[in-house]
């Protein structure tokens, strides 16, 4: 990955170019809002998988609102996307729905879920998202699937990034073991979002860390070109994403 490239010309180039990263299990690659929390209490997070192996493309949205219930949207049925190993930290099902990804320019992104969702999006480099790329972008392709590795990552990570606890392999909510690897970082500079015609207000750090799983959600906005790594689904073991309900 170019390390000048803007956002868009990243975001665009991994959506027209997918690799998926080697291995016989579950692999994802894309952009994505890590996460990106709301002093109120509100969180949101962005997925955009054009390459998957087990689903098509996808993209989609996670919110949680002040009440730490988490719903999870998505273009494609809960099995066929992250609800797959997130659905059981919610009583909420996962909705399919139309989401709309529209780069406004080569640092600004803005995501819509018809009659449900308006999210502005501007990104940034900062001398902590530059020096984070340059470790991803050189790190060899094992070192990404290496969880000794990966925890030294994190617990780098977090403090650079000022996002709290990072964590980048661990036990998902539904009992997947998955490994990610945020390759490319940019830091959220501002960000607007209205959810039901509500503000969700001015964006912040919440007052306990969000957490699915073992997964840590950055406690400041992170923008990724990554890849990752679950292990393939096992009806015996792991929870399943059991309904979706259709938006829109």
């Amino acid at each position: 990955m170019n390390t000048h490239l803007t956002p868009r010309d990243a975001a665009e180039a991994v959506t027209a170019h997918p690799v998926l990263p080697a291995g016989d299990d579950e692999r994802f690659v894309g952009f994505g809002i890590m996460g990106l929390p709301f002093a109120g209490g509100h969180y949101l997070a962005l997925r955009q998988f054009p390459a998957t192996t087990f689903a098509p493309a996808y993209v989609s949205v996670w919110h949680r609102d002040p009440a730490c219930t988490w719903t999870f949207y998505a273009t494609t049925p809960g099995q066929q996307s992250c609800a797959r190993y997130f659905s059981s930290a919610t009583p909420n099902d996962a909705v399919q729905c139309d989401i709309d990804v529209t780069w406004q320019s080569p640092w600004s992104v803005h995501i819509e879920i018809p009659n449900l969702l308006q999210w502005t999006v501007q990104l940034q480099n900062t001398w902590a998202t530059r020096l984070m790329t340059a470790i991803g972008t050189r790190l060899p392709e094992a070192a990404w699937t290496n969880p000794a590795t990966l925890s030294m990552i994190s617990r780098v990570a977090g403090p650079t990034l000022g996002a709290g606890d990072i964590r980048l392999t661990g036990t998902a909510a539904n009992g997947q073991r998955y490994m990610v690897a945020p390759k490319t970082v940019w830091a959220v500079a501002a960000s607007d979002a209205t959810l039901r015609g509500e503000d969700l207000g001015p964006i912040g750090p919440l007052m306990r860390q969000a957490r699915l799983g073992d997964f840590r959600l950055p406690q400041r906005g992170i923008g990724v070109i990554g890849s990752g790594h679950f292990e393939n689904y096992d009806a015996d073991r792991y929870r399943a994403a059991e309904r979706t309900v259709a938006f829109g």
